[in-house]
């Protein structure tokens, strides 16, 4: 445990089993491993930290351009394996964002690939 650190992050979603390939896909990708599975859950975990998908109780749409959360954003290894994720998220429910920027899309010294979900979650996936 480091004081300070992330303990876990919660997103909700109004289609788990959408949001559960293309996550879990992406998760697992990234080095987390499948944690906690409930009825209206599941869970990724990498150390001590995990990612939890729940289905949300009530209705309404993410809208990551409004007040709340804007993305997450990964560590995911080399320019190699950045691309890599670029290249074959789509395939796993993630859409491109940024494709005419890419991969400088964060500016000229910033490596990362910029996706979005089917629930325009957006993640963002650096190259160390």
């Amino acid at each position: 445990m480091t004081r300070g650190g992330l303990h876990h992050v919660e997103l909700r979603t109004a289609d788990l089993a959408t949001a559960s390939a293309a996550w879990g896909w992406l998760l697992e990708q990234l080095g987390y491993e499948p944690f906690q599975q409930w009825e209206q859950g599941r869970s990724w975990a990498l150390g001590d930290l995990y990612v939890v998908l729940e289905s949300a109780p009530q209705d309404g749409a993410h809208d990551r351009r409004r007040p709340g959360l804007s993305h997450l954003a990964f560590h995911a290894g080399d320019a190699t394996a950045v691309e890599r994720l670029w290249d074959t998220a789509p395939d796993h429910g993630w859409a491109r964002l940024y494709e005419d920027r890419h991969p400088y899309a964060g500016g000229p010294d910033h490596h990362a690939a910029f996706l979005q979900d089917t629930e325009r979650f957006k993640v963002e996936l650096v190259a160390g």
